[in-house]
């Protein structure tokens, strides 16, 4: 069916048909919630990274087909441009050593990829947004080699009817057009999911929204679009401004864009995927044979297949994902706020500074999304945003009725964030080892003032107060990254500056 719908487009008959089996199997869900037949607590997480390939000038590179093809590994997939790669680390227990596994993991698979894309003049880069980008870069003749790309540009540029304006104003102002979706192709992330139940995804949800601010502050590697230094973290307004389906006028009518931050504190999952019917059109009209209703009647569990496509395309930072593992079906929190990079050893810190911190605030007695209005943590997100590491958010202070109160982040991570985390990787079972080292990280981070974000900033300015321009500049702050990349020591630990 994708492959017709693919060649021949949809009509109006795909439409209506679409609508009815989301109504389907939305009330599948409700079902499903209601008869409590989600899968037990397994405490499983699951790690996703976003990579970039670039040439040894720092340059994108466009081959991902040829790198695949010499990797030979499920482990690696194609994503939206042809200088990107994506890798899967399957799903592990949150327990015992489990970040150094994961991390050993990542360096073993990492290097062999790296290996296999220095076989043809590439490497892998992990980095939120590579600084040589280009708009000459982002173009669909780039995109990669799958009708699904394709099919998912033609449907957002129909729906929006229009050029795409970006327009970030940050360090520096950046504004262009684009006629496609490819700019989003510049956006890398690290998504990591939980498993959760029922009973307790609401809670994780708040919590992860909660603390998305605060994990953008410490996490920040995407200082540089289209050689213009704008905010710490640009991969948010690009993503926002590259997949926004609404012209000016519905924008100003208030029409929510498809990634957003979200408007409310949650009681249950259902509502998520409920307001994504409610409130975005389905861009990927794509119906199987599936009847969900049918299927639960006869004891079977239904795919859900449709909710899941649309559920894809609506692109919410901390995202609900419904899936099926031995046949029982199963919720999960997909965080998709940090950038990859800038090493192993960061993206790891990254992992338990996010787990150990969600497990402790869903658990708190008084939970902070009770002290903290939601309106003010999507503005914390948009201040850690545009100021990384030195932003000062708004925190609910205690001893003054839980009113939030503006702290920097560096002070909020160090005196109450990372103790919180650390409590929470104790109570998943994470062995002190772990927990030590890599919150560890985060402190490092912290006393120092330094995330990727700053470094290559940091760095960039030095080599133009050596005389480089601004793409000499740009090239050989990647290179230079790259190289530290390598060493997998943390980025707060690395030297500033080009070498010659």
């Amino acid at each position: 069916m994708g492959e017709k719908v693919a060649a021949e487009g949809f009509d109006l008959a795909d439409r209506h048909l679409h609508r009815d089996k989301l109504r389907q199997c939305l009330q599948a869900l409700a079902r499903l919630l209601e008869e409590k037949r989600f899968d037990r607590p397994r405490n499983l997480v699951g790690l996703e990274i976003e990579l970039n390939l670039a040439g040894f000038d720092g340059m994108p590179s466009m081959m991902n087909a040829e790198v695949l093809e010499r990797i030979a590994s499920h482990d690696f997939q194609t994503e939206l441009g042809q200088f990107n790669l994506e890798v899967n680390i399957v799903p592990h227990r949150l327990s015992g050593r489990v970040l150094d596994q994961l991390a050993e993991e990542l360096r073993t698979g990492l290097a062999y990829a790296d290996r296999k894309a220095r076989e043809v003049g590439s490497g892998i880069v992990m980095i939120g947004i590579l600084p040589t980008i280009t708009q000459e870069h982002l173009v669909p003749a780039n995109f990669s080699a799958a009708d699904r790309y394709m099919l998912l540009n033609e449907q957002v540029v129909a729906a929006r009817g229009e050029d795409f304006v970006i327009d970030i104003a940050g360090v520096e102002r950046l504004r262009f057009t684009a006629g496609s979706i490819c700019p989003e192709a510049a956006c890398t992330s690290v998504q990591l999911h939980l498993q959760v139940t029922p009973g307790r995804f609401a809670a994780v949800w708040n919590a992860a929204q909660a603390v998305a601010a605060a994990q953008i502050a410490v996490g920040a590697n995407s200082p540089f679009l289209f050689g213009r230094e704008l905010w710490r973290e640009s991969r948010p307004p690009l993503f926002v401004q590259s997949t926004d389906t609404r012209p000016p006028e519905l924008q100003a009518q208030g029409v929510r864009p498809r990634t957003w931050f979200g408007e409310r504190w949650i009681d249950s999952a259902y509502e998520l995927f409920e307001e994504n019917l409610r409130y975005f059109p389905p861009l990927l009209p794509i119906s199987g044979d599936e009847d969900p209703l049918r299927v639960l009647d006869d004891g079977g569990v239904p795919s859900l297949e449709e909710l899941t496509l649309h559920n894809g395309t609506v692109y919410r930072w901390n995202r609900p994902v419904y899936g099926i593992a031995d046949g029982v079906p199963h919720l999960r929190v997909e965080n998709r706020v940090l950038p990859a990079g800038p090493t192993v050893t960061d993206v790891m810190a990254n992992t338990a500074f996010y787990y150990g911190l969600v497990r402790a605030l869903a658990e708190e007695p008084r939970p902070v999304w009770t002290r903290l209005p939601f309106a003010l943590a999507a503005h914390n997100f948009d201040l850690a945003c545009r100021h990384g590491i030195d932003a000062v958010l708004h925190w609910p202070k205690a001893g003054r009725n839980g009113t939030p109160v503006p702290v920097p982040a560096v002070r909020l991570v160090c005196e109450e964030l990372l103790p919180l985390a650390a409590a929470g990787l104790d109570a998943w079972g994470v062995e002190p080892a772990d927990r030590d080292r890599y919150l560890g990280v985060i402190e490092g981070r912290c006393r120092r003032g330094v995330n990727g974000a700053s470094w290559q900033a940091a760095t960039y300015h030095r080599a133009r107060a050596r005389g480089l321009d601004r793409g000499g500049a740009l090239a050989a702050t990647t290179r230079r990254y790259c190289e530290l990349m390598r060493t997998g020591e943390p980025v707060h630990t690395w030297p500033l500056g080009i070498t010659d």
